[in-house]
């Protein structure tokens, strides 16, 4: 059985919720079962989910476990950096400056924007006929 997680947070990105345990090992990151590397194979989405982890030098300190809902891979992404930027504030507030001056303890609230009706999506109208 595994560890018991030093902590458990949540981030949240346009429709993705992500949920993160942090355990104390050497860098193994699983995202909904699956090895890190196959569940995002984009390097940009990678690097954008353990960001938190490479400001503050703790890639090899943790492992981590995340569950993801919703949305797509910039979005699930999004929401593992949050809910890792999370955990390792609430693990040590000595990184918190750190963190915050790179803008990752911040929510990104930008969500999709409604559909209208009488337009084709929320901003682009049908073709104007002038007869």
């Amino acid at each position: 059985m595994a560890t018991k997680p030093l902590t458990q947070t949540t981030g949240r990105r346009k429709s993705a919720v992500s949920r993160v345990r942090l355990r104390p090992g050497s860098g193994n990151v699983t995202v909904n079962g699956r090895a890190f590397n196959e569940y995002f194979p984009t390097a940009i989405h990678r690097n954008n989910a353990t960001e938190a982890l490479r400001i503050t030098s703790t890639l090899q300190t943790y492992d981590l476990d995340v569950d993801i809902v919703g949305g797509g891979s910039a979005g699930q992404s999004g929401a593992m950096r949050l809910a890792v930027a999370r955990s390792l504030v609430e693990l040590d507030p000595a990184h918190r400056p750190a963190l915050k001056r790179a803008g990752l303890l911040a929510r990104d609230a930008r969500k999709k924007e409604s559909k209208k009706y009488g337009l084709k999506k929320a901003r682009k109208a049908p073709q104007y006929t002038k007869r």
